[in-house]
Protein backbone atom coordinates (compact mmCIF):
# COMPACT_ATOMS: atom_id res chain seq x y z
CA UNK A 1 0.00 0.00 0.00
CA UNK A 2 1.11 3.68 -0.42
CA UNK A 3 1.00 6.21 1.87
CA UNK A 4 -2.03 8.13 0.41
CA UNK A 5 -5.18 7.81 1.65
CA UNK A 6 -7.15 8.87 -1.38
CA UNK A 7 -6.47 7.63 -4.94
CA UNK A 8 -7.51 11.59 -5.45
CA UNK A 9 -4.63 12.33 -2.98
CA UNK A 10 -2.15 10.02 -5.35
CA UNK A 11 -2.53 11.76 -9.21
CA UNK A 12 -2.64 14.80 -7.57
CA UNK A 13 1.44 13.51 -6.20
CA UNK A 14 2.38 12.24 -9.36
CA UNK A 15 0.82 14.78 -11.68
CA UNK A 16 3.13 17.46 -9.75
CA UNK A 17 6.03 14.69 -9.69
CA UNK A 18 5.74 14.09 -13.29
CA UNK A 19 5.16 16.97 -15.32
CA UNK A 20 5.33 16.78 -18.92
CA UNK A 21 6.18 12.77 -19.19
CA UNK A 22 3.39 10.53 -21.04
CA UNK A 23 0.82 9.35 -18.85
CA UNK A 24 -0.61 7.85 -22.11
CA UNK A 25 0.17 7.57 -25.65
CA UNK A 26 -3.35 7.06 -27.66
CA UNK A 27 -3.83 5.46 -31.08
CA UNK A 28 -6.60 6.49 -33.51
CA UNK A 29 -8.71 4.13 -35.08
CA UNK A 30 -7.13 4.97 -38.17
CA UNK A 31 -4.21 3.07 -38.70
CA UNK A 32 -2.46 5.08 -42.01
CA UNK A 33 -1.01 7.98 -41.11
CA UNK A 34 -2.61 9.59 -38.12
CA UNK A 35 -0.50 11.51 -35.71
CA UNK A 36 -0.81 9.34 -31.63
CA UNK A 37 -2.31 11.58 -29.04
CA UNK A 38 -0.13 12.32 -26.16
CA UNK A 39 -1.39 13.32 -22.82
CA UNK A 40 1.05 14.17 -20.32
CA UNK A 41 0.74 14.11 -16.60
CA UNK A 42 0.75 18.18 -17.02
CA UNK A 43 -1.78 18.10 -18.98
CA UNK A 44 -3.82 15.76 -17.66
CA UNK A 45 -3.97 17.55 -14.66
CA UNK A 46 -5.31 20.80 -15.87
CA UNK A 47 -8.01 19.26 -17.72
CA UNK A 48 -8.91 17.11 -14.70
CA UNK A 49 -8.95 20.05 -12.68
CA UNK A 50 -10.95 22.55 -15.27
CA UNK A 51 -13.96 20.00 -15.13
CA UNK A 52 -13.42 19.02 -11.26
CA UNK A 53 -14.14 23.39 -11.05
CA UNK A 54 -17.46 22.36 -13.02
CA UNK A 55 -18.82 19.71 -11.28
CA UNK A 56 -17.86 21.48 -7.85
CA UNK A 57 -19.52 24.60 -9.28
CA UNK A 58 -22.58 23.34 -10.22
CA UNK A 59 -22.46 21.09 -6.94
CA UNK A 60 -22.04 17.46 -8.60
CA UNK A 61 -19.08 16.58 -5.86
CA UNK A 62 -20.10 13.95 -3.88
CA UNK A 63 -22.62 12.64 -6.20
CA UNK A 64 -22.52 10.52 -9.34
CA UNK A 65 -21.54 11.38 -12.32
CA UNK A 66 -22.53 8.92 -15.56
CA UNK A 67 -19.57 8.60 -18.06
CA UNK A 68 -20.31 8.69 -21.75
CA UNK A 69 -17.26 8.44 -23.98
CA UNK A 70 -15.77 6.61 -26.89
CA UNK A 71 -12.58 5.15 -26.81
CA UNK A 72 -9.74 8.14 -26.32
CA UNK A 73 -7.74 10.89 -23.92
CA UNK A 74 -11.31 12.33 -23.07
CA UNK A 75 -12.64 9.61 -21.22
CA UNK A 76 -9.54 9.32 -18.72
CA UNK A 77 -9.37 13.00 -18.02
CA UNK A 78 -13.37 12.78 -17.29
CA UNK A 79 -12.80 9.92 -14.95
CA UNK A 80 -9.66 12.18 -13.22
CA UNK A 81 -12.08 14.69 -12.99
CA UNK A 82 -14.30 12.89 -11.14
CA UNK A 83 -12.05 12.14 -8.75
CA UNK A 84 -10.34 15.37 -8.38
CA UNK A 85 -13.73 16.99 -7.46
CA UNK A 86 -15.08 14.25 -5.23
CA UNK A 87 -17.41 12.76 -7.02
CA UNK A 88 -18.51 9.39 -7.84
CA UNK A 89 -17.72 8.12 -11.31
CA UNK A 90 -19.88 5.82 -13.24
CA UNK A 91 -18.24 4.74 -16.53
CA UNK A 92 -21.09 2.71 -19.20
CA UNK A 93 -20.77 2.09 -22.41
CA UNK A 94 -21.86 4.79 -25.19
CA UNK A 95 -25.02 3.37 -27.05
CA UNK A 96 -24.46 5.06 -29.95
CA UNK A 97 -20.79 3.00 -30.55
CA UNK A 98 -22.99 -0.18 -28.82
CA UNK A 99 -25.84 -0.81 -30.59
CA UNK A 100 -27.87 -0.95 -27.92
CA UNK A 101 -29.42 2.22 -27.94
CA UNK A 102 -29.89 3.64 -24.70
CA UNK A 103 -31.74 0.48 -23.07
CA UNK A 104 -28.94 -0.27 -20.61
CA UNK A 105 -27.65 3.20 -19.73
CA UNK A 106 -31.04 4.02 -19.08
CA UNK A 107 -31.16 1.74 -16.03
CA UNK A 108 -27.59 2.71 -15.07
CA UNK A 109 -28.97 6.07 -14.95
CA UNK A 110 -32.13 5.33 -12.91
CA UNK A 111 -30.35 3.34 -10.51
CA UNK A 112 -27.10 5.16 -9.95
CA UNK A 113 -28.92 8.06 -8.82
CA UNK A 114 -26.50 10.39 -11.98
CA UNK A 115 -26.50 14.04 -11.36
CA UNK A 116 -24.59 14.89 -14.43
CA UNK A 117 -23.35 13.19 -17.36
CA UNK A 118 -19.81 13.90 -19.43
CA UNK A 119 -19.57 12.77 -23.05
CA UNK A 120 -17.90 14.84 -25.76
CA UNK A 121 -19.38 17.40 -28.46
CA UNK A 122 -20.09 14.47 -30.91
CA UNK A 123 -22.17 12.57 -28.99
CA UNK A 124 -23.59 15.48 -26.11
CA UNK A 125 -26.92 16.32 -28.47
CA UNK A 126 -28.05 12.71 -28.96
CA UNK A 127 -27.77 12.51 -25.05
CA UNK A 128 -29.40 15.53 -24.11
CA UNK A 129 -32.05 14.73 -26.15
CA UNK A 130 -32.23 11.08 -24.24
CA UNK A 131 -32.06 13.05 -21.08
CA UNK A 132 -35.41 14.81 -22.02
CA UNK A 133 -37.14 11.46 -23.12
CA UNK A 134 -36.26 10.09 -20.04
CA UNK A 135 -37.88 13.48 -18.20
CA UNK A 136 -34.36 13.84 -16.58
CA UNK A 137 -34.44 16.87 -16.92
CA UNK A 138 -32.65 18.60 -14.32
CA UNK A 139 -29.59 15.79 -15.08
CA UNK A 140 -27.11 18.10 -16.52
CA UNK A 141 -24.75 17.50 -19.95
CA UNK A 142 -21.28 18.93 -20.06
CA UNK A 143 -19.36 17.94 -23.40
CA UNK A 144 -15.86 18.63 -21.79
CA UNK A 145 -13.76 18.41 -25.15
CA UNK A 146 -14.47 22.01 -25.21
CA UNK A 147 -12.22 25.29 -23.38
CA UNK A 148 -15.69 27.54 -22.55
CA UNK A 149 -15.97 26.07 -18.88
CA UNK A 150 -15.06 25.92 -15.68
CA UNK A 151 -11.76 27.24 -14.62
CA UNK A 152 -8.75 25.07 -13.24
CA UNK A 153 -7.82 27.75 -11.07
CA UNK A 154 -11.14 27.69 -9.15
CA UNK A 155 -10.29 24.01 -8.26
CA UNK A 156 -10.48 23.08 -5.01
CA UNK A 157 -8.82 19.12 -3.33
CA UNK A 158 -11.91 17.97 -1.45
CA UNK A 159 -12.07 16.63 1.91
CA UNK A 160 -11.75 12.79 1.18
CA UNK A 161 -11.64 9.21 3.46
CA UNK A 162 -10.58 6.04 2.26
CA UNK A 163 -14.29 5.05 2.92
CA UNK A 164 -15.08 7.82 0.15
CA UNK A 165 -16.33 6.27 -3.17
CA UNK A 166 -14.37 6.60 -6.11
CA UNK A 167 -16.38 4.62 -9.05
CA UNK A 168 -19.50 2.50 -9.34
CA UNK A 169 -18.19 -0.47 -11.49
CA UNK A 170 -21.27 -1.67 -13.23
CA UNK A 171 -21.13 -5.06 -14.15
CA UNK A 172 -21.50 -6.17 -17.95
CA UNK A 173 -24.29 -8.43 -17.68
CA UNK A 174 -27.60 -8.11 -20.11
CA UNK A 175 -30.36 -7.73 -17.37
CA UNK A 176 -31.75 -4.32 -17.97
CA UNK A 177 -31.76 -4.45 -13.88
CA UNK A 178 -28.10 -3.65 -13.36
CA UNK A 179 -25.74 -3.65 -10.43
CA UNK A 180 -23.28 -1.17 -9.31
CA UNK A 181 -20.19 -2.77 -7.45
CA UNK A 182 -19.53 0.80 -4.94
CA UNK A 183 -15.56 1.13 -4.91
CA UNK A 184 -14.14 3.23 -2.22
CA UNK A 185 -10.56 4.72 -2.24
CA UNK A 186 -9.38 2.01 0.48
CA UNK A 187 -10.67 -1.00 -2.15
CA UNK A 188 -9.05 0.47 -5.28
CA UNK A 189 -5.81 1.50 -3.52
CA UNK A 190 -5.51 -1.73 -1.87
CA UNK A 191 -5.99 -3.70 -5.57
CA UNK A 192 -3.77 -1.14 -6.97
CA UNK A 193 -1.53 -2.61 -4.60
CA UNK A 194 -2.58 -6.65 -5.43
CA UNK A 195 -1.43 -5.69 -9.17
CA UNK A 196 1.74 -4.44 -8.59
CA UNK A 197 2.41 -7.43 -5.87
CA UNK A 198 1.69 -9.45 -8.29
CA UNK A 199 2.99 -8.15 -12.20
CA UNK A 200 6.15 -6.82 -10.76
CA UNK A 201 5.34 -2.81 -11.97
CA UNK A 202 7.11 0.25 -11.24
CA UNK A 203 7.25 3.59 -12.97
CA UNK A 204 9.33 1.69 -15.58
CA UNK A 205 6.37 -0.38 -16.76
CA UNK A 206 4.65 0.35 -19.91
CA UNK A 207 1.00 -0.74 -20.86
CA UNK A 208 -0.17 -1.65 -24.06
CA UNK A 209 -4.12 -2.23 -24.05
CA UNK A 210 -7.40 -2.18 -26.20
CA UNK A 211 -10.36 -3.02 -23.55
CA UNK A 212 -12.97 -0.71 -22.96
CA UNK A 213 -12.23 1.56 -20.43
CA UNK A 214 -15.88 0.87 -18.92
CA UNK A 215 -14.61 -2.44 -18.17
CA UNK A 216 -12.77 -3.30 -14.83
CA UNK A 217 -9.71 -4.64 -16.75
CA UNK A 218 -9.52 -1.78 -19.07
CA UNK A 219 -9.94 1.04 -16.37
CA UNK A 220 -8.26 -0.56 -13.56
CA UNK A 221 -5.55 -2.40 -15.26
CA UNK A 222 -4.59 -0.33 -18.13
CA UNK A 223 -5.96 3.48 -17.01
CA UNK A 224 -5.80 3.51 -13.31
CA UNK A 225 -2.77 1.53 -12.68
CA UNK A 226 0.02 3.10 -14.60
CA UNK A 227 -1.30 6.51 -13.16
CA UNK A 228 -0.91 4.29 -9.65
CA UNK A 229 3.01 3.23 -10.23
CA UNK A 230 3.60 6.56 -12.09
CA UNK A 231 4.28 4.86 -15.65
CA UNK A 232 2.56 5.12 -18.78
CA UNK A 233 0.35 3.40 -21.11
CA UNK A 234 -0.26 3.09 -24.95
CA UNK A 235 -3.93 2.45 -25.56
CA UNK A 236 -5.93 1.39 -28.76
CA UNK A 237 -9.99 1.38 -29.32
CA UNK A 238 -11.57 -2.13 -28.71
CA UNK A 239 -12.73 -1.73 -32.78
CA UNK A 240 -9.47 -1.01 -34.03
CA UNK A 241 -8.44 -4.29 -32.23
CA UNK A 242 -10.85 -6.39 -33.51
CA UNK A 243 -9.95 -4.86 -36.82
CA UNK A 244 -6.76 -5.11 -36.98
CA UNK A 245 -4.79 -7.33 -34.10
CA UNK A 246 -1.57 -7.04 -34.72
CA UNK A 247 -1.94 -2.85 -34.15
CA UNK A 248 -2.37 -4.14 -30.60
CA UNK A 249 1.21 -6.02 -30.86
CA UNK A 250 3.00 -3.74 -33.01
CA UNK A 251 2.95 -1.57 -29.64
CA UNK A 252 5.26 -3.58 -27.55
CA UNK A 253 8.23 -3.09 -30.14
CA UNK A 254 6.95 0.53 -31.29
CA UNK A 255 6.40 1.79 -27.61
CA UNK A 256 8.74 -0.67 -25.54
CA UNK A 257 5.61 -1.74 -23.97
CA UNK A 258 5.72 -4.59 -21.12
CA UNK A 259 2.62 -5.25 -19.90
CA UNK A 260 -0.82 -5.92 -21.77
CA UNK A 261 -3.74 -8.15 -21.97
CA UNK A 262 -7.36 -9.06 -22.25
CA UNK A 263 -9.77 -12.38 -22.34
CA UNK A 264 -8.59 -15.75 -23.74
CA UNK A 265 -10.49 -14.84 -27.24
CA UNK A 266 -8.02 -12.15 -27.99
CA UNK A 267 -4.96 -14.67 -27.94
CA UNK A 268 -6.89 -16.85 -30.39
CA UNK A 269 -7.88 -13.68 -32.29
CA UNK A 270 -4.01 -13.04 -32.84
CA UNK A 271 -3.25 -16.42 -33.77
CA UNK A 272 -6.00 -16.48 -36.06
CA UNK A 273 -6.08 -12.92 -37.74
CA UNK A 274 -1.98 -11.59 -37.71
CA UNK A 275 -0.23 -12.79 -40.92
CA UNK A 276 3.04 -14.75 -41.21
CA UNK A 277 3.77 -10.85 -43.00
CA UNK A 278 3.08 -9.03 -39.99
CA UNK A 279 4.47 -11.52 -37.41
CA UNK A 280 7.75 -10.92 -39.01
CA UNK A 281 7.37 -6.89 -38.47
CA UNK A 282 6.82 -7.91 -34.82
CA UNK A 283 9.17 -7.10 -31.90
CA UNK A 284 7.37 -9.00 -28.71
CA UNK A 285 11.09 -9.02 -26.89
CA UNK A 286 10.11 -6.59 -24.14
CA UNK A 287 6.45 -8.10 -23.32
CA UNK A 288 7.09 -9.49 -19.83
CA UNK A 289 3.31 -9.88 -18.61
CA UNK A 290 0.79 -11.13 -21.01
CA UNK A 291 -2.40 -11.07 -18.79
CA UNK A 292 -4.72 -13.35 -19.53
CA UNK A 293 -7.96 -13.25 -17.58
CA UNK A 294 -11.84 -12.65 -17.95
CA UNK A 295 -12.27 -16.39 -18.88
CA UNK A 296 -10.90 -19.89 -18.60
CA UNK A 297 -8.01 -19.62 -19.88
CA UNK A 298 -7.18 -22.38 -22.68
CA UNK A 299 -4.83 -24.73 -22.40
CA UNK A 300 -4.72 -24.95 -26.92
CA UNK A 301 -4.69 -20.95 -26.51
CA UNK A 302 -1.64 -20.75 -24.55
CA UNK A 303 0.03 -23.20 -26.60
CA UNK A 304 -1.14 -21.84 -29.90
CA UNK A 305 0.00 -18.06 -29.02
CA UNK A 306 3.33 -19.18 -28.21
CA UNK A 307 4.46 -21.47 -30.87
CA UNK A 308 2.84 -18.88 -33.36
CA UNK A 309 4.89 -16.06 -32.02
CA UNK A 310 7.85 -17.65 -30.46
CA UNK A 311 9.65 -16.22 -33.69
CA UNK A 312 9.08 -12.62 -32.87
CA UNK A 313 10.50 -12.81 -29.19
CA UNK A 314 7.42 -13.88 -26.92
CA UNK A 315 8.52 -16.14 -24.20
CA UNK A 316 6.15 -18.93 -22.85
CA UNK A 317 6.59 -17.64 -19.44
CA UNK A 318 5.49 -14.06 -20.39
CA UNK A 319 1.90 -15.41 -20.38
CA UNK A 320 0.30 -14.24 -17.20
CA UNK A 321 -2.88 -16.03 -16.29
CA UNK A 322 -5.14 -14.17 -13.60
CA UNK A 323 -8.13 -14.37 -11.80
CA UNK A 324 -10.22 -11.54 -10.68
CA UNK A 325 -13.80 -9.61 -10.76
CA UNK A 326 -15.24 -6.45 -10.38
CA UNK A 327 -16.33 -7.45 -6.64
CA UNK A 328 -13.01 -7.49 -5.86
CA UNK A 329 -12.29 -4.44 -7.62
CA UNK A 330 -9.98 -6.18 -10.31
CA UNK A 331 -7.28 -9.09 -9.52
CA UNK A 332 -7.89 -11.73 -7.22
CA UNK A 333 -4.37 -13.88 -8.26
CA UNK A 334 -1.86 -14.08 -11.25
CA UNK A 335 1.08 -16.15 -12.23
CA UNK A 336 4.22 -15.42 -10.56
CA UNK A 337 6.53 -13.54 -13.43
CA UNK A 338 8.90 -15.60 -14.81
CA UNK A 339 7.23 -18.87 -14.40
CA UNK A 340 5.37 -21.00 -17.14
CA UNK A 341 1.18 -20.93 -16.34
CA UNK A 342 0.75 -23.76 -14.12
CA UNK A 343 -0.81 -26.95 -15.91
CA UNK A 344 -3.00 -29.52 -14.52
CA UNK A 345 -4.35 -32.53 -16.58
CA UNK A 346 -7.20 -34.13 -14.91
CA UNK A 347 -9.89 -36.91 -15.28
CA UNK A 348 -13.05 -35.43 -16.64
CA UNK A 349 -14.89 -37.89 -15.31
CA UNK A 350 -13.84 -37.22 -11.54
CA UNK A 351 -13.92 -33.29 -12.39
CA UNK A 352 -17.94 -34.12 -13.31
CA UNK A 353 -17.59 -35.51 -9.64
CA UNK A 354 -15.83 -32.19 -8.34
CA UNK A 355 -12.29 -33.71 -7.53
CA UNK A 356 -9.29 -33.54 -9.37
CA UNK A 357 -8.16 -36.75 -10.38
CA UNK A 358 -5.24 -38.21 -12.68
CA UNK A 359 -6.39 -39.48 -15.93
CA UNK A 360 -5.58 -43.36 -17.24
CA UNK A 361 -3.40 -44.03 -19.38
CA UNK A 362 -5.56 -43.81 -22.46
CA UNK A 363 -8.59 -42.57 -20.74
CA UNK A 364 -9.96 -39.09 -21.26
CA UNK A 365 -7.85 -35.81 -20.11
CA UNK A 366 -8.53 -32.30 -19.66
CA UNK A 367 -6.01 -29.42 -18.97
CA UNK A 368 -6.94 -27.04 -16.59
CA UNK A 369 -5.01 -23.36 -16.50
CA UNK A 370 -4.03 -22.09 -13.34
CA UNK A 371 -4.88 -18.53 -12.65
CA UNK A 372 -1.76 -18.30 -10.53
CA UNK A 373 -1.15 -17.72 -6.79
CA UNK A 374 -3.10 -15.72 -3.92
CA UNK A 375 -0.99 -12.57 -2.06
CA UNK A 376 -3.17 -9.89 -0.62
CA UNK A 377 -6.80 -12.05 -0.21
CA UNK A 378 -7.60 -15.07 1.40
CA UNK A 379 -9.64 -17.27 -0.58
CA UNK A 380 -11.61 -20.85 0.13
CA UNK A 381 -13.20 -23.13 -1.90
CA UNK A 382 -16.76 -24.14 -0.64
CA UNK A 383 -19.51 -26.53 -1.08
CA UNK A 384 -22.15 -23.94 -2.31
CA UNK A 385 -24.60 -25.85 -0.75
CA UNK A 386 -23.80 -26.94 2.82
CA UNK A 387 -21.16 -23.79 3.03
CA UNK A 388 -18.38 -25.71 4.09
CA UNK A 389 -14.30 -25.28 3.16
CA UNK A 390 -13.84 -28.17 0.77
CA UNK A 391 -10.51 -29.91 0.86
CA UNK A 392 -7.03 -29.15 -1.52
CA UNK A 393 -7.62 -30.36 -4.82
CA UNK A 394 -11.43 -30.71 -4.57
CA UNK A 395 -13.66 -28.40 -6.75
CA UNK A 396 -16.06 -25.62 -5.19
CA UNK A 397 -17.54 -21.76 -5.27
CA UNK A 398 -14.61 -19.59 -4.73
CA UNK A 399 -14.85 -17.35 -1.29
CA UNK A 400 -12.52 -14.12 -1.39
CA UNK A 401 -11.56 -11.70 1.90
CA UNK A 402 -9.61 -8.80 1.49
CA UNK A 403 -9.42 -4.83 1.33
CA UNK A 404 -10.29 -5.22 -2.27
CA UNK A 405 -13.39 -6.80 -2.10
CA UNK A 406 -16.07 -3.57 -1.99
CA UNK A 407 -19.16 -3.26 0.48
CA UNK A 408 -21.33 -4.51 -1.95
CA UNK A 409 -23.92 -3.09 -5.13
CA UNK A 410 -25.23 -0.28 -4.84
CA UNK A 411 -28.87 0.22 -3.49
CA UNK A 412 -28.94 -3.57 -3.06
CA UNK A 413 -28.84 -4.39 0.86
CA UNK A 414 -30.49 -7.99 0.86
CA UNK A 415 -28.07 -9.57 -2.20
CA UNK A 416 -25.31 -7.40 -0.22
CA UNK A 417 -25.96 -10.04 2.71
CA UNK A 418 -25.83 -12.61 0.77
CA UNK A 419 -23.17 -12.25 -1.66
CA UNK A 420 -20.77 -9.83 0.34
CA UNK A 421 -21.47 -11.24 3.80
CA UNK A 422 -21.31 -14.89 3.79
CA UNK A 423 -20.05 -17.20 6.42
CA UNK A 424 -18.92 -20.73 5.89
CA UNK A 425 -19.96 -23.69 8.73
CA UNK A 426 -18.52 -26.40 9.83
CA UNK A 427 -21.01 -28.55 9.64
CA UNK A 428 -21.85 -28.81 13.32
CA UNK A 429 -24.12 -25.87 13.14
CA UNK A 430 -21.41 -23.26 14.03
CA UNK A 431 -20.46 -20.23 11.08
CA UNK A 432 -17.63 -18.52 11.05
CA UNK A 433 -17.42 -14.60 12.13
CA UNK A 434 -18.88 -14.12 7.75
CA UNK A 435 -17.42 -11.32 5.80
CA UNK A 436 -17.23 -13.75 2.97
CA UNK A 437 -17.50 -12.21 -0.79
CA UNK A 438 -19.15 -15.49 -2.91
CA UNK A 439 -17.62 -15.13 -6.17
CA UNK A 440 -20.26 -17.52 -8.05
CA UNK A 441 -17.00 -18.99 -10.05
CA UNK A 442 -16.30 -22.57 -9.63
CA UNK A 443 -12.68 -24.00 -8.64
CA UNK A 444 -10.30 -25.81 -7.07
CA UNK A 445 -7.05 -24.96 -4.97
CA UNK A 446 -4.18 -26.96 -5.39
CA UNK A 447 0.07 -26.90 -4.33
CA UNK A 448 -0.83 -22.82 -3.82
CA UNK A 449 -2.36 -22.42 -7.47
CA UNK A 450 -5.89 -21.39 -8.37
CA UNK A 451 -7.61 -23.12 -11.35
CA UNK A 452 -10.86 -21.99 -12.10
CA UNK A 453 -13.61 -24.24 -13.63
CA UNK A 454 -16.48 -22.55 -14.77
CA UNK A 455 -19.83 -20.22 -13.48
CA UNK A 456 -21.98 -21.50 -10.77
CA UNK A 457 -24.90 -20.66 -12.23
CA UNK A 458 -24.13 -21.83 -15.64
CA UNK A 459 -23.19 -25.95 -14.78
CA UNK A 460 -25.02 -27.81 -16.58
CA UNK A 461 -26.23 -30.99 -13.97
CA UNK A 462 -27.10 -33.91 -16.47
CA UNK A 463 -27.86 -37.39 -15.40
CA UNK A 464 -25.75 -36.68 -12.26
CA UNK A 465 -23.18 -35.17 -14.11
CA UNK A 466 -21.76 -31.89 -13.63
CA UNK A 467 -20.94 -30.53 -17.28
CA UNK A 468 -19.01 -27.62 -17.51
CA UNK A 469 -20.87 -25.39 -21.22
CA UNK A 470 -17.18 -24.37 -22.11
CA UNK A 471 -16.10 -28.13 -22.31
CA UNK A 472 -18.96 -28.93 -24.44
CA UNK A 473 -19.06 -25.68 -26.38
CA UNK A 474 -15.01 -26.29 -27.13
CA UNK A 475 -16.27 -30.19 -28.27
CA UNK A 476 -19.09 -29.05 -30.75
CA UNK A 477 -16.37 -26.86 -32.58
CA UNK A 478 -14.22 -29.28 -33.51
CA UNK A 479 -16.46 -31.38 -35.49
CA UNK A 480 -16.28 -29.13 -38.32
CA UNK A 481 -14.21 -26.28 -39.81
CA UNK A 482 -17.04 -24.19 -40.50
CA UNK A 483 -17.64 -23.99 -36.75
CA UNK A 484 -14.41 -23.65 -35.64
CA UNK A 485 -14.16 -19.55 -35.84
CA UNK A 486 -17.81 -19.19 -34.34
CA UNK A 487 -18.94 -18.61 -31.18
CA UNK A 488 -21.22 -21.25 -28.88
CA UNK A 489 -23.65 -21.42 -26.15
CA UNK A 490 -24.58 -24.53 -24.28
CA UNK A 491 -27.13 -24.36 -21.84
CA UNK A 492 -30.25 -26.99 -20.68
CA UNK A 493 -33.99 -26.36 -20.48
CA UNK A 494 -36.48 -28.10 -18.51
CA UNK A 495 -39.80 -29.71 -19.73
CA UNK A 496 -40.84 -33.71 -17.85
CA UNK A 497 -36.79 -33.36 -17.98
CA UNK A 498 -33.48 -31.70 -18.38
CA UNK A 499 -32.88 -31.15 -22.37
CA UNK A 500 -29.68 -29.82 -23.64
CA UNK A 501 -29.54 -27.02 -25.91
CA UNK A 502 -26.31 -26.20 -28.12
CA UNK A 503 -26.10 -22.86 -30.00
CA UNK A 504 -23.54 -22.72 -32.14
CA UNK A 505 -22.50 -19.96 -35.12
CA UNK A 506 -21.58 -21.52 -38.60
CA UNK A 507 -19.96 -20.19 -41.63
CA UNK A 508 -21.72 -20.66 -44.06
CA UNK A 509 -19.69 -20.49 -46.86
CA UNK A 510 -17.37 -23.29 -45.61
CA UNK A 511 -20.33 -25.75 -45.87
CA UNK A 512 -22.74 -24.52 -48.47
CA UNK A 513 -25.80 -25.58 -47.48
CA UNK A 514 -25.47 -28.68 -46.16
CA UNK A 515 -26.22 -27.58 -42.57
CA UNK A 516 -28.24 -30.74 -42.13
CA UNK A 517 -24.95 -32.43 -41.93
CA UNK A 518 -23.47 -30.22 -39.72
CA UNK A 519 -26.10 -30.68 -36.95
CA UNK A 520 -25.90 -34.41 -37.41
CA UNK A 521 -22.35 -34.33 -37.12
CA UNK A 522 -22.71 -32.32 -33.91
CA UNK A 523 -25.09 -34.82 -32.49
CA UNK A 524 -23.32 -37.75 -33.42
CA UNK A 525 -19.74 -36.21 -31.51
CA UNK A 526 -21.65 -35.49 -28.22
CA UNK A 527 -23.84 -38.91 -28.04
CA UNK A 528 -20.01 -40.58 -28.68
CA UNK A 529 -17.57 -38.85 -27.33
CA UNK A 530 -19.29 -36.93 -24.41
CA UNK A 531 -22.38 -39.16 -23.58
CA UNK A 532 -24.97 -36.97 -23.76
CA UNK A 533 -27.44 -36.59 -26.01
CA UNK A 534 -28.14 -33.37 -28.11
CA UNK A 535 -31.45 -33.42 -29.70
CA UNK A 536 -31.62 -29.75 -29.67
CA UNK A 537 -28.75 -27.90 -32.24
CA UNK A 538 -29.30 -24.49 -33.62
CA UNK A 539 -27.19 -23.03 -36.33
CA UNK A 540 -26.87 -19.37 -36.71
CA UNK A 541 -25.17 -16.65 -38.43
CA UNK A 542 -21.95 -15.60 -36.86
CA UNK A 543 -22.29 -12.55 -34.37
CA UNK A 544 -25.77 -13.92 -32.82
CA UNK A 545 -23.79 -15.73 -29.68
CA UNK A 546 -24.19 -12.49 -27.07
CA UNK A 547 -20.78 -11.83 -25.14
CA UNK A 548 -19.98 -9.60 -22.48
CA UNK A 549 -18.22 -6.50 -23.14
CA UNK A 550 -15.36 -9.17 -21.90
CA UNK A 551 -15.86 -11.83 -24.17
CA UNK A 552 -17.84 -14.27 -21.86
CA UNK A 553 -20.68 -15.98 -23.34
CA UNK A 554 -24.17 -15.04 -22.08
CA UNK A 555 -25.25 -18.22 -21.51
CA UNK A 556 -28.16 -17.00 -19.60
CA UNK A 557 -29.15 -14.53 -22.11
CA UNK A 558 -28.95 -17.18 -24.92
CA UNK A 559 -31.01 -19.71 -22.92
CA UNK A 560 -33.48 -16.69 -22.46
CA UNK A 561 -33.40 -15.64 -25.93
CA UNK A 562 -34.08 -19.23 -26.99
CA UNK A 563 -36.74 -19.66 -24.76
CA UNK A 564 -38.18 -16.53 -26.16
CA UNK A 565 -37.81 -17.78 -30.13
CA UNK A 566 -35.78 -14.63 -30.44
CA UNK A 567 -33.36 -16.56 -31.67
CA UNK A 568 -32.78 -16.61 -36.13
CA UNK A 569 -31.88 -20.30 -37.43
CA UNK A 570 -29.73 -20.86 -40.05
CA UNK A 571 -31.17 -24.63 -39.50
CA UNK A 572 -32.44 -26.33 -36.25
CA UNK A 573 -33.12 -29.71 -35.20
CA UNK A 574 -35.22 -29.56 -32.00
CA UNK A 575 -37.03 -32.47 -29.63
CA UNK A 576 -41.00 -31.81 -29.45
CA UNK A 577 -40.60 -31.12 -26.40
CA UNK A 578 -38.47 -28.12 -26.14
CA UNK A 579 -40.10 -27.02 -29.68
CA UNK A 580 -43.52 -26.99 -27.70
CA UNK A 581 -41.40 -24.95 -24.70
CA UNK A 582 -40.36 -22.54 -27.05
CA UNK A 583 -43.80 -22.20 -28.84
CA UNK A 584 -45.65 -21.57 -25.86
CA UNK A 585 -43.56 -19.15 -24.59
CA UNK A 586 -43.78 -17.25 -27.53
CA UNK A 587 -47.36 -17.24 -27.71
CA UNK A 588 -47.82 -16.16 -24.25
CA UNK A 589 -44.84 -13.24 -25.33
CA UNK A 590 -47.58 -12.40 -28.31
CA UNK A 591 -50.31 -12.50 -26.11
CA UNK A 592 -49.12 -10.09 -23.90
CA UNK A 593 -48.52 -7.70 -26.37
CA UNK A 594 -52.12 -7.84 -27.44
CA UNK A 595 -50.93 -9.69 -31.13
Amino acid sequence: MTSFRTFTELVLDRAAELGTEDAFIFLPDDANGSVPEHLSYAGLDQDARRIASWLQAHGVAGGQVLLLYPSGTDFIKAFTGCLYAGAVAVPAPLPTEQGQHFTRVSGILRDAEVRAVLTDSTNAPEISAWLASEGMTDVLCLATDGADYGDPGAYTVPDLSPEHLAFLQYTSGSTSDPKGVMVSHRNLLANEAAIQHAAGTDSNTRFSGWLPFYHDMGLIGHVLHPLYIGGSAVLLSPVSFLRRPHRWLKTFGDYGATIGGGPNFAYDLCVRRVTDEQIAELDLSTWGAAANGAEPVRAETVRAFTERFAEAGFRPESFFPCYGMAETTLLVSGTPLGRRPAQRTVDPVALEQGTFGDPQDDGPRRTLVGSGVIHDFTVKIVDPDTRQERPEGSVGEIWVKGDSVASGYWKRPLTNTEIFDAHITDGRGREDAGGWLRTGDLGALEDGELYVTGRLKELIIFAGRNLYPQDVERAVQSTDKALGVGSGAVFTVETDREHVVVVQEVRVSAVGTDLRSVATGVQRMLGQELNMPAGNVILVRPGTVRKTTSGKIQRTLMRKLFLQGALTPLYEVLEPAVRGTVADATGSSLAQAGV
